[in-house]
């Protein structure tokens, strides 16, 4: 972490202790451990949802619940998230945090493939993308088929995909192809309009018209 990342991480409200057990725990035991959201974003996470209100929540790629623990936090009375993992693995893993974070009655988890069950959900107020990256394209196109309304919103995480976006990549770069391909889809659909936010990995903040 360099002086302004630390600066930062200072500077924003405190992690909660289980979470911080969470980010210690995950980095210890399960195999990417940089693919969690961490203090600064889940903080985002929280604010957003705080702002935006939605009764509904759907992420796409729970790994091991850090950030579904903080988009649930700021949910109201009856909201509900629902949080699709492909890797059966880690399953029990976030289950135990869900639960020690009181806000296991708000989330559902969901194991599989996001692809296969994400039509069957309903419509969503808010859908934060951050599964498998060679699959997001086809994520877009399901969810702006099957789970928004007017005023969705939809937040993609690593967007920017450690700059690898303005590389010249080969073919067999099937991640940042995809990442790509998903960014100009967005910005040539004017069913939406979206802001990129340069926060980590960057966050794709699209509003669907």
């Amino acid at each position: 972490m360099d002086a302004l990342e630390r600066y930062i991480e200072e500077h924003v409200t405190a992690e909660d202790p289980l979470l911080t057990e969470l980010d210690r725990e995950t980095h210890l035991r399960v195999v990417q451990s940089r693919m969690i959201s961490g203090h600064v974003q889940g903080c985002l996470l929280e604010m957003l949802v705080r702002m935006l209100r939605p009764q509904r929540i759907l992420e796409i790629g729970t790994f091991t619940g850090y950030s579904a623990i903080c988009m649930a936090r700021g949910l109201g009375d009856g909201g509900e998230l629902h949080t699709i993992e492909v890797n059966d693995e880690l399953e029990e893993f976030a289950a135990g945090y869900f639960v020690r974070s009181g806000l296991s009655d708000r989330i559902t988890q969901h194991i599989g493939s996001a692809l296969d069950i994400v039509p069957s959900l309903g419509r969503f107020d808010l859908i934060f993308i951050d599964g498998d990256k060679r699959e997001y394209p086809q994520y877009y196109d399901m969810v702006m088929t099957h789970s928004v309304h007017s005023g969705t919103f939809l937040l993609a995480d690593n967007i920017l995909w450690y700059g690898k976006v303005t590389e010249n990549v080969p073919q067999s770069d099937r991640h940042t192809r995809a990442i790509r391909e998903f960014n100009d889809r967005v910005v040539q659909d004017d069913r939406v309009e979206n802001v990129i936010l340069p926060i980590r990995d960057g966050l794709n903040l699209i509003r669907v018209k």
